[in-house]
């Protein structure tokens, strides 16, 4: 029995004629499950390379498709992530703005004609089902806490016009308790305050980073005008009420801006209201239920503080909270219902580990890739490499760690992770600064040797696993000064712990680390920059490494530095547009008040997205259809060697931000002519 679970939008890639609101639809992802279990299931933007993709999740359905060995045909049911009334009135929301889009209004429909586009054969559409969007996320969830019965809370900022249920799973059963309409919606009180703290959607976990830097007292009485909790576990938000409040009451911080104690307090503020309400409504209904287990998802279930003060509290005797959170993990609990719905449900165990993605392939095809490469990487084999990686991070490099089959969400397990020592404080600084490349405050986890975790972190005795990133824990007072680059400002920590039988290669190399130091704990965070997804492939994680100031890379049994590339070297690249880039000319007021064409180039369909660039760039760009040697553009149209360099480091620029794709050049294209591949 094969069930397809899918989130995301319903529009291509290449189309911009369906793009919906992201708060409709984002986090694309495919989920295939197989008599109850899953055995593949990847995020379109680690894909696609799009962040919070909100289009079809075509390249997750192939990679599910092809890893299971079967066609579209075989699936026996597809799932989506929310119900046909729901899309249908959003499409009629949609044609409403857009009355010349052309589109049918039915969302089953559509989907159906989509699928059959992507993937040449006819869907029936008694297979695709449209699923309740947090009946998905409490099945995802449940499913996979190994309880047998569970209160299950799902906390988002909407979808299918609710922001949340509360429930009971038991068996093979989930009975809903409460629904929390859109308009009370957790996820937007969060939204609508951070907007004026300079952020915006998807970007609530920044502002949970900054809530220990400030104290929730100067704003608590303002706050309570945004809430109101009820008997029963009720409450009620007034969102009409955030931006004139903080309007009269704060300086509003724009994006860049730096910040004051006033934001910081502010989002202590904030953070606190949260806690405040979603502990009134678990007390009570754990108190009336009297069951004392908690299942987590939604996007607001990504707040590890609250996860780990609820663990702390000690209304319940455990909690799981689904890795995937957010609305990628609706594609799991879709899949996960409707395998249920035909008789195969999930097996009654604890989730140990998402590693469910991609995987590198075997060491020839990993050293043909980084090989491709030539003048840019030397490249080593290495019987051990977790050894050599702990001798380089132990003598201070910051390294990107490639291994096995990609995480399905949005944390680097070990998989998919950027390592360095844990213990001095400038780590933080220097890896948040030169690799990363965001905000200063922002804090790194810590992931532990399972065995080793109650030495350095305070636990609660029932729980020694924690190895999804979902609780921020405190680090035991004797052993902070020893974490520096892990420790936030708070004394906690959002911890990982890593066992050896769910991923015997991170656990060797942080033990080859521990042997070393002494110290069984590694500094981790995702492997990428602030403009991209989660590298996935080998093309992904090499385009990182040589963007940034990492110091050194391990690919699978393969040891890799940075050489210095001559001109010649980079001139042997392909260049090319990714699918989501566009180049537009535009009329605009100069400085000096004169009006002129400028350039740019788009990676979203606004000019938000837009990047500007330099005439002699955009008419190479316009020359390119597909790929093209950029040696050969060079040479065409930068005739001197002056210009010629001005060009290429523009584009490196350009390639750091992921506006262009600079990339080996196919052996088969590398072949062509010039006038194949540019023509004056």
């Amino acid at each position: 029995m094969l069930c397809l679970g899918l989130s995301g939008g319903l529009s291509k890639i290449y189309e911009n004629s369906l793009d919906l609101p992201n708060t409709f639809m984002h986090d694309g992802a495919a989920v295939l499950v197989r008599d109850g279990r899953v055995i593949a299931a990847v995020e379109e933007e680690r894909l696609n390379r799009i962040k919070h993709s909100n289009k079809l999740p075509r390249r997750s359905i192939q990679y599910c498709l092809e890893y299971a060995g079967v066609q579209l045909s075989d699936i026996d049911r597809i799932a989506y992530y929310a119900t046909e009334a729901y899309c249908n009135a959003m499409l009629e929301r949609l044609l409403i703005s857009q009355p010349h889009t052309s589109m049918p209004l039915d969302a089953k429909l559509l989907l159906c004609q989509l699928l059959a586009q992507e993937f040449g054969t006819e869907v029936d559409p008694s297979r695709i089902s449209f699923v309740s969007h947090h009946l998905s996320h409490a099945w995802s969830a449940f499913s996979m806490s190994g309880f047998e019965q569970s209160l299950i809370l799902t906390i988002d900022g909407g979808g299918d016009f609710l922001s949340g249920l509360l429930a009971v799973g038991s068996g093979t059963e989930i009975k809903p308790l409460a629904t929390f309409p859109e308009n009370d919606s957790l996820g937007l009180l969060y939204l609508e305050t951070i907007k004026y703290l300079g952020y915006g959607l998807f970007d609530e976990y920044k502002v949970m980073g900054l809530a220990p830097y400030g104290n929730p007292a100067p704003h608590r009485e303002l706050f309570g005008q945004f809430y109101e909790l009820s008997d029963n576990g009720g409450y009620r938000v007034y969102l009409d009420r955030i931006g004139p409040t903080l309007l009269r009451s704060i300086q509003v911080r724009r994006k860049g801006m730096p910040f004051t104690q006033q934001h910081k307090d502010l989002s202590a503020s904030l953070q606190e209201a949260l806690e405040r309400i979603v502990f009134h409504v678990l007390r009570h209904h754990s108190e009336v239920t009297g069951i004392k287990r908690l299942s987590l998802a939604g996007g607001v279930a990504h707040n590890c503080t609250l996860n780990g003060k609820l663990l702390r509290s000690g209304i319940f005797q455990d909690i799981f909270v689904q890795p995937a959170a957010h609305d990628a993990g609706c594609a799991l609990g879709a899949a996960l219902m409707m395998s249920s719905e035909l008789g195969q449900p999930t097996p009654r165990e604890r989730l140990q580990e998402v590693y469910w993605g991609p995987d590198l392939g075997s060491d020839h095809t990993v050293e043909q890739e980084l090989i491709a490469w030539v003048g840019h990487l030397d490249i080593e084999r290495c019987d051990d490499v977790a050894s050599r990686a702990a001798e380089w991070i132990a003598n201070g490099a910051v390294i990107g760690w490639m291994q096995g089959r990609s995480e399905f969400g949005p944390r680097a397990l070990g998989n998919r992770s950027i390592l360095a020592d844990p213990r001095p404080a400038t780590n933080k600084d220097r890896i948040n600064a030169i690799v990363k490349k965001r905000e200063g405050y922002r804090p790194f986890a810590p992931s532990v040797l399972e065995e080793s975790a109650h030495e350095f972190f305070e636990l609660p005795d029932s729980r020694r696993e924690f190895p999804f990133m979902n609780f921020v824990v405190p680090v035991r007072e004797s052993k902070r000064n020893l974490l520096g680059a892990v420790t936030h400002v708070d004394g906690t920590a959002r911890l990982q712990t890593v066992s050896r039988n769910t991923n015997p290669a991170y656990w060797e190399v942080i033990n080859a680390f521990r042997k070393r130091t002494g110290v069984p704990i590694l500094l981790n965070t995702s492997f990428n920059n602030n403009v991209e997804p989660i590298v996935d492939s080998v093309a992904d994680a090499v385009t990182t490494f040589l963007t940034t100031d990492l110091d050194g890379l391990v690919v699978g049994s393969f040891l890799v530095r940075k050489r210095t590339a001559t001109r010649e070297d980079w001139s042997r690249l392909a260049v090319s547009l990714p699918p989501y880039s566009s180049l537009h000319q535009v009329r605009a007021y100069t400085a000096l008040d004169r009006q002129e064409t400028l350039c740019e180039i788009r990676t979203g369909p606004s000019s938000r997205e837009a990047v500007r660039i330099s005439p002699e760039l955009f008419e190479m760009l316009m020359r390119i259809e597909g790929e093209a040697r950029l040696g050969d553009i060079l040479n065409v149209l930068a005739p001197n060697q002056t210009q010629h360099e001005t060009l290429l480091n523009e584009l490196r620029g350009l390639w750091e931000q992921r506006s262009i794709r600079l990339k080996p050049m196919r052996a088969s294209a590398s072949a062509e002519p010039l006038s194949s591949s540019i023509s004056r």
